[in-house]
């Protein structure tokens, strides 16, 4: 992997973006994380599920609704060319037409058994989260990448004192938990509208409507992509509790959970990446930088997985899960496969999102939700949990066979086939030791073995994205010092 002298303010760039988002996000998720054995014990394995199908369901509900007008935001916002008030504006009444929408259908969200109650709660609930969503990745793009991280501390810390106080002291079980993240959401808008202005960016009226056509044209192909993926991500919920129970989903959800914490360190690059794939997509080094960037973005993929099967048995499972999540250690590291090929999947869909060619992620992602269903319902019978983790492994898979394809034809990037092969096989070998080898010394001797040759492996790529951070800082220092004197 080479980098151009002359392309350095780039890779800087988005050093120092991973750095501040880093810290501020990734602190913020481990709060949650650390809560995990409280939310386990107070809401128990057929309580998590259903509040893992609600939060679920909010999260599509919200993209639908909005018409994922925030990943338009982020897009238009970016552009300095474009008026800022104006791309916010448009975000807001967006997202506040389409739950005035949504309202009409919130009595049909009751049909569905598993939202059966929470109607209201769950429009109260879309409502607040499309809002915080254009705020936030309106600051993010526009104003402050610093101020963005911020957020997500004060949105997590909010979040966990609402939950101690619903949950803990007032026993308000999945009700109280929807109510911490809605209170959340209320108190990062308030906290972004004060701290960054947004009151005085918002013109409810005047919008400009050329810029509005081409906010829609790009972010309403979005949405159906969106359900999609909800379909891959989320619909295995609603199916394992259909087939098999609240306490089957219960597991489930709770396995997702660690693969999930690989996404969300791969995720906090993502959106560093997202924004510079985006300002620096007329580059006429574009594809070495974007082949670059996916060299460093699989190595901390395979290295996060890989960690978290190390430490999986010895520590995750005894210390955040109570004795009925036990089994969930099964499906950790199947999903931690689905993780990888997400990820991969979330980097290639960048291409289409510099090129203005959503349409192409959406019939990717039209063939992973496809295979997605047919395999769940084929699955899910036979194998239970592990037939939709199955389902959602090989579904992401699909979808990046497709893309590497497809993605050819807008831009050639190099991917290093070997060094894909070598992690992926190494970490299959550590997923069957997990899943098949009685617990105990042999287990953890294989998996630490297989761990360091993973981060051998990888050495490289590792020492190059810390030099890019070091450089940035070195920059800085010279700036300063070029100043003083």
């Amino acid at each position: 992997m080479s980098v151009k002298p002359n392309s350095q303010n780039r890779y800087r760039t988005l050093a120092g973006n991973i750095v501040i988002l880093g810290i501020g996000q990734f602190s913020s998720k481990l709060l949650v994380y650390v809560m995990l054995k409280f939310y386990t014990s107070m809401l128990g394995t057929a309580g998590y599920g259903d509040m893992t199908n609600i939060i679920n369901a909010g999260s599509l509900l919200i993209s639908v609704f909005s018409l994922s007008i925030a990943e338009g935001v982020l897009r238009f916002a970016l552009e300095r060319n474009n008026n800022g008030k104006m791309v916010f504006s448009i975000g807001i009444n967006v997202a506040v037409c389409g739950c005035v929408v949504f309202a009409a259908f919130v009595p049909l969200v009751g049909l569905i058994p598993m939202l059966k109650g929470y109607e209201w709660m769950l429009f109260i609930y879309v409502l607040a989260g499309a809002l915080k969503e254009v705020c936030g990745i309106y600051v993010r793009a526009r104003i402050s990448v610093k101020l963005f991280a911020i957020d997500g501390i004060i949105t997590t810390v909010s979040m966990i004192i609402f939950n101690l106080v619903l949950l803990g002291i007032f026993g308000l079980g999945i009700n109280g938990y929807i109510w911490s993240v809605v209170l959340s959401n209320l108190a990062s808008i308030v906290f972004l509208n004060i701290t960054a202005r947004l009151y005085k960016q918002y013109r409810p009226l005047r919008n400009d409507k050329q810029l509005y056509i081409s906010m829609m044209r790009y972010s309403i192909p979005l949405m159906p992509t969106t359900i999609m993926w909800w379909i891959i991500n989320m619909s295995d919920g609603f199916m394992v509790t259909s087939f098999i129970g609240s306490d089957a989903n219960g597991i489930y959800g709770f396995a997702y959970k660690f693969p999930n914490l690989a996404a969300v360190i791969v995720g906090i690059f993502a959106q560093a990446w997202h924004m510079s794939a985006i300002t620096e997509r007329n580059s006429r080094t574009v594809s070495n930088f974007y082949s670059n960037i996916f060299s460093m973005m699989q190595t901390v993929v395979f290295i996060a997985c890989a960690g978290i099967m190390l430490i999986l048995r010895p520590v995750i499972m005894p210390f955040f899960g109570t004795e009925a999540f036990a089994p969930a250690y099964f499906y950790v590291p199947i999903l931690l496969g689905a993780v990888i090929f997400q990820c991969f999947n979330n980097f290639l869909s960048s291409i289409y999102e510099a090129s203005r060619k959503t349409t192409h992620a959406l019939i990717s992602s039209a063939i992973g939700a496809g295979a997605n269903i047919v395999l769940n319902l084929l699955l899910i019978p036979v194998m239970g949990i592990s037939g939709a983790a199955v389902a959602t492994l090989a579904s992401y898979l699909l979808v990046f066979i497709y893309r590497v394809i497809d993605t050819k034809k807008l831009l050639y990037m190099t991917i290093y086939w070997v060094k894909v092969t070598v992690n992926i096989a190494l970490l299959t070998g550590m997923a069957l030791s997990i899943m098949f080898l009685e617990y105990g010394l042999l287990q953890n001797v294989i998996n630490s073995v297989i761990f360091i040759v993973i981060a051998a492996i990888n050495f490289k790529t590792c020492i190059q994205a810390i030099k890019l951070i070091l450089n940035k800082k070195k920059e800085k220092k010279d700036e300063t010092v070029s100043r003083n004197s």
